[in-house]
C-alpha cells in the first residue's frame, strides 16, 4: 500500500513525498483509515514505528477543512510525558503541514517562561503539544479555550500512567468537549490502559502492533557482569574509547549519578554531557541540539531520555544502570539503530541484576550474550539462569583490539533508592556505591588498578 492509498489531502501528501516515505508502517496503514472515519482508537504501537505519523497525518488532514467554530483555541491537543516527546511531535506536525496554509503549531511545556506561554495562547492555535502538569496550569488559569477541539491525542499513555498523570488527564479531558475524537497510543494494552481508555474513549476500534523480537534485529544486544562501581567505570571508559563509536547514549538510574558521571567523564577528556528532569528546557534543548549536530559525543541520561529523542547518529546504547522495567530497556536501546541502520547496546549488570536480566529477555524474546574484556574480567562467577549467564564460555578477544566484539561483563547493583527522575512516579534504585563517584578513595575513577 501506498500512502496515496489512504486518501489524505493532496498537500500531505505533498510533504510526505519530501520527507523521503514512500509507504505506510503497520501502524500508519491500520490506524489512518480509522481516524479518518471518526472513530476512536486504542493502539499499541512501540517507539520507531512511525506512531507519530499515524495520528499527526490524520490531525491535518481534518485541519485542511476550516473549523466552524470561531475561537483561538486548539482544533487539535496531543499529550505526552516529557518535554523532549512533546518537541519531536511538534517538529513533525510542522514538517507534515508545511504547505497547508495557516496550520499553527504550538508546545506549552513545564520549564518554558510562563511570559513566552501566555503570548503563544493569546494567539489562534491549531494543534497544541503539552505536557499534562503545564496545561493544567493554564487551564486553571482560564488561559485556553477548547470550545472548537475536534481531536485529542495521547501519546505514551502507559507512561503518563507510571508518571502519575492519569489524573491530571482525565481533568483536562473533563474540560473538553465530548464530542472530541480520541485517541491513545500505548506500548502496552493492559488492563490499567483498558479502564483509561473505558473512562475517555468512546467504542474505539482497537489496533495492537506485536513487533517487538523485528524491531531489535538490527540491534546487537551485550551483557557485562560488573563486580562493583570501579569495575564498571574502567570498563566504561575501555568501551567510549572505541573508534567505532561515533555517539553514545549512557543510562543511569538517577539525576544525581548522570551528572557526575557526566562531569567524571568530561574530565577524563570524552565529550560528554547529561541529559534529566531537573534540568531547565533551555539546557535540554542546548543539549539535544548539540547531540543532533554532533557537537556531542556521550549523552549521559536518566530514563526522561529514552523516548522522545530521535537522533541518527547515535550508534552505541550503554545501560550503565540496568532498568527496573523491561519496557524501559526496549526503549532505552531504541534510541540506537534508527531508520534501519545497525546499533549495539551494552548492558553493565551483577549478580543481583538476574532477575531484572530475566524479565527483560522473557519481554524482548532475545537472550543477551555475555562478553569480557581480557584484564576487565569479573571476580565474580554469574549463577547458571541468571540472565545471560548460562551461555556457555563468554566471548574473550584479543586484548590489544578495542572493538566492540572485545567486550566485557560485570557489575555489582546492590541497588538502594537514588533520585527519582520525571520518567517515572517510582523511584529507580541505584547502585549502593560505598565507592561514590565523589568521595572516591581512588583518585580517578577510570584509572586501570593493576
Amino acid at each position: 500500500m501506498s500512502f496515496e492509498n489512504l486518501n489524505l489531502h493532496p498537500l500531505i501528501l505533498k510533504a510526505i513525498v519530501d520527507s523521503g516515505y514512500t509507504e505506510p508502517t503497520p501502524i500508519q496503514e491500520q490506524a489512518i483509515p480509522e481516524l479518518l472515519a471518526g472513530h476512536d482508537i486504542m493502539a499499541s504501537a512501540q517507539t520507531g514505528t512511525g506512531k507519530t505519523a499515524a495520528f499527526m497525518l490524520p490531525a491535518l488532514h481534518r485541519l485542511a477543512t476550516p473549523s466552524k467554530v470561531h475561537s483561538r483555541g486548539p482544533r487539535v491537543l496531543v499529550l505526552t510525558p516529557t518535554r523532549e516527546l512533546a518537541l519531536q511531535v511538534s517538529e513533525a506536525a510542522a514538517k507534515y503541514g508545511k504547505h497547508l496554509p495557516r496550520v499553527k503549531v504550538v508546545s506549552i511545556l513545564g520549564g518554558m517562561p510562563y511570559p513566552l506561554q501566555n503570548k503563544l495562547l493569546s494567539q489562534p492555535v491549531d494543534i497544541l503539544v503539552a505536557t499534562p502538569g503545564r496545561l493544567i496550569d493554564h487551564i486553571q488559569r482560564g488561559r485556553i479555550d477548547f470550545s472548537r477541539l475536534e481531536m485529542m491525542v495521547l501519546d505514551e499513555a502507559d507512561r503518563m500512567l507510571d508518571m502519575g498523570f492519569i489524573d491530571d488527564v482525565e481533568r483536562i479531558a473533563s474540560a473538553t468537549p465530548a464530542t472530541r475524537q480520541t485517541l491513545l497510543f500505548s506500548a502496552t494494552l493492559d488492563s490499567a490502559i483498558d479502564k483509561v481508555a473505558a473512562r475517555l474513549l468512546k467504542t474505539p476500534k482497537r489496533i495492537q502492533i506485536a513487533a517487538q523480537q523485528a524491531r531489535l534485529d538490527n540491534i546487537e544486544q551485550r551483557l557485562h557482569y560488573v563486580d562493583d562501581l570501579s569495575h564498571k567505570n574502567r570498563l566504561l571508559d575501555h568501551l567510549l574509547r572505541d573508534m567505532a563509536l561515533k555517539q553514545a547514549i549512557v543510562f543511569t538510574a538517577t539525576k544525581r549519578d548522570a551528572d557526575t558521571l557526566a562531569d567524571n567523564l568530561s574530565a577524563q577528556g570524552h565529550e560528554a554531557a547529561a541529559l534529566h528532569g531537573d534540568m531547565s528546557q533551555r539546557d535540554r534543548t542546548r543539549t539535544l541540539t548539540k547531540l543532533r549536530h554532533g557537537g556531542l559525543r556521550v549523552l549521559v541520561a536518566t530514563d526522561v531520555a529514552a523516548r522522545g529523542i530521535d537522533v541518527a547518529g547515535i550508534t552505541h546504547v550503554i545501560n550503565f544502570d540496568l532498568p527496573k522495567f523491561a519496557e524501559d530497556y526496549v526503549h532505552r536501546i531504541g534510541r540506537t539503530g534508527r531508520a534501519g541502520a545497525a546499533g549495539i547496546a551494552v548492558s553493565f549488570a551483577s549478580g543481583k541484576d538476574g532477575v531484572n536480566l530475566k524479565k527483560i529477555e522473557r519481554f524482548t524474546g532475545q537472550q543477551i550474550a555475555s562478553h569480557v574484556v581480557p584484564g576487565l574480567e569479573p571476580r565474580f562467577k554469574p549463577r547458571p539462569g541468571a540472565g545471560g549467564a548460562s551461555r556457555g564460555t563468554p566471548n574473550v578477544a584479543h586484548k590489544r583490539s578495542r572493538t566492540w566484539s572485545n567486550d566485557t561483563s560485570g557489575r555489582n547493583a546492590n541497588s538502594a533508592n537514588g533520585n527519582r527522575d520525571n520518567s517515572r512516579g517510582r523511584s529507580f534504585d541505584s547502585d549502593n556505591r560505598g565507592n561514590s563517584f565523589r568521595g572516591s578513595s581512588n583518585p580517578s575513577p577510570y584509572a586501570r588498578t593493576k
